[in-house]
């Protein structure tokens, strides 16, 4: 789906959204925000970027972090589940990965980036491979396919 059609369907079912990016540093924010009128559903977009930034702004517990690193399933789960408290936004949006083209490894690839949509009770946590060895492609990606998830939960 297209933004264009997620904006109109946001603002007509009255949803509120919010973000908490890492990778794709407020790329989703700019995507949700650049149509006129998107005041009526836009909330509020951190650009949580450092391990410091995810513990201090999102409340993510350090620990987690030590254990499982930034880019990890139980990060981005803390992450939505912060920003929902923060936000008190109907659907909230996490993501953490790595766009490269360094900072990757065998366990953690380049590519490797995880996305947390949590709308009322329902939370999803959704772990991509983009194959894609280009920072700005894997942030399109990601971006797209928040979009696509969006689109279709609401």
């Amino acid at each position: 789906m297209s933004i264009q059609l997620l904006h109109k369907k946001l603002i007509k079912k009255k949803l509120t959204i919010s973000v908490a990016e890492s990778c794709t540093g407020g790329l989703l924010a700019h995507n949700l925000t650049k149509l006129a009128n998107s005041s009526k559903y836009f909330q509020m977009g951190l650009t949580t970027y450092s391990n410091q930034a995810k513990i201090k702004i999102l409340k993510v517990n350090k620990n987690i972090i030590r254990k499982y690193g930034a880019v990890s399933h139980e990060c981005c789960k803390a992450m939505v589940r912060n920003l929902s408290k923060i936000s008190k936004s109907k659907i909230n949006i996490s993501i953490t990965g790595i766009a490269g083209p360094g900072g990757g490894s065998k366990e953690k690839p380049v590519g490797l980036v995880y996305i947390g949509i949590k709308k009322g009770k329902t939370l999803l946590i959704k772990k991509n491979i983009f194959k894609s060895k280009n920072r700005h492609s894997i942030q399109k990606s990601t971006v797209r396919t928040v979009i696509n998830i969006i689109s279709k939960i609401i």
